[in-house]
C-alpha cells in the first residue's frame, strides 16, 4: 500500500501525530507533559488534553506500532465510510478510551482512600488530594499507609499519550466490516481471522488491565475502552443504516 494512496483522513492523522511526535521529542520536549493526559482530578489536568494526548507519544515504538495499525486498518475504514464518518468514528473511540480509564482511576482511587486513616480522609477532604500529597510526602505516614499513598500519587501524577485507544477502535471497527480477513501477526505463525485477533488481544488487554503487574506502565482499560466504543459505534451505526458520509 503506498502512503501517498491513502484515504485524506488516514493519511493526515499519520502525519499530525509524526509532526507532534517530532515537535515534542527533540524542539520542545516540555510540550510532552503538557499535551499528556493527566487524571481529570489532578491539578496538571487541562481540558484540551483530552485531544492532545491522542497525538503525543512516549517513544519511536510507541508511535510506530499505532501508526502501522492505522495505516493497515484505517484507510479500509475510510474508504467504506468516508472522510467525515470515520474521523468522527476516530475520535469518538479515542475519547471512549479516556472514559474507561479516567473511570477505571476514579474507582481505583475511591478504594485506596478508604484504606486511608480517618485523619488522612479528613484532610483529602479539606485541603484536597494535591495538598494531602505534597504534605504526605514531607511527613512520617504508617508503613501500611505508605502503598496507598504511593498508588495515589502515581494515579495523580502519571499521565496517559498516545492514539492506542483511537487505534483500538479501529482494530474493533476492521472486525466488524471485514471479520473474515486473515491477518499474519508477529509472533504468531498463522494466519488469524481479525475477528478472532480482536477478541483475543481485547481479553489479553482486559487480563493485564486486571492484574495491574508491577511495572506495568501501559493503560490497558484505554486501550479495551477505545475497542468497546468502537464496537458500539459501528453497531448503532449499522443498526440505524447511518449513510452520512
Amino acid at each position: 500500500m503506498n502512503f501517498n494512496n491513502l484515504p485524506l483522513v488516514t493519511q493526515r492523522l499519520i502525519i499530525l501525530n509524526a509532526l507532534v511526535f517530532l515537535f515534542t521529542g527533540f524542539i520542545a520536549p516540555s510540550l510532552q507533559s503538557t499535551f499528556a493526559l493527566y487524571y481529570f482530578d489532578s491539578p496538571s489536568f487541562l481540558p484540551y488534553q483530552l485531544l492532545t494526548h491522542m497525538f503525543t507519544h512516549g517513544g519511536l515504538m510507541h508511535i510506530f506500532f499505532n501508526m502501522f495499525a492505522l495505516f493497515m486498518f484505517g484507510a479500509p475504514l475510510e474508504r467504506v465510510w468516508g472522510p467525515q464518518k470515520f474521523l468522527i468514528f476516530y475520535l469518538i473511540t479515542g475519547l471512549g478510551a479516556v472514559f474507561l480509564h479516567q473511570l477505571v482511576d476514579y474507582f481505583q482511587v475511591q478504594s485506596l482512600l478508604s484504606q486511608l486513616t480517618p485523619a488522612m480522609q479528613e484532610t483529602v477532604q479539606e485541603e484536597g488530594m494535591s495538598s494531602f500529597l505534597a504534605s504526605s510526602l514531607g511527613q512520617m505516614v504508617p508503613s501500611n499507609m505508605v502503598e496507598p499513598i504511593q498508588n495515589l500519587m502515581g494515579i495523580y501524577r502519571t499521565p496517559v499519550v498516545g492514539a492506542s485507544g483511537a487505534v483500538f477502535g479501529v482494530l474493533a471497527g476492521f472486525a466488524i466490516l471485514f471479520p473474515n480477513t486473515e491477518l499474519m501477526m508477529l509472533f504468531i505463525p498463522m494466519p488469524i481471522k481479525a475477528k478472532y485477533f480482536v477478541l483475543i488481544y481485547a481479553a489479553v488487554e482486559l487480563f493485564l488491565g486486571v492484574s495491574r503487574f508491577g511495572g506495568d506502565n501501559i493503560a490497558h482499560f484505554a486501550h479495551l475502552g477505545g475497542a468497546l466504543f468502537g464496537f458500539i459505534l459501528v453497531k448503532y451505526w449499522n443498526s440505524k443504516k447511518d449513510n452520512f458520509y
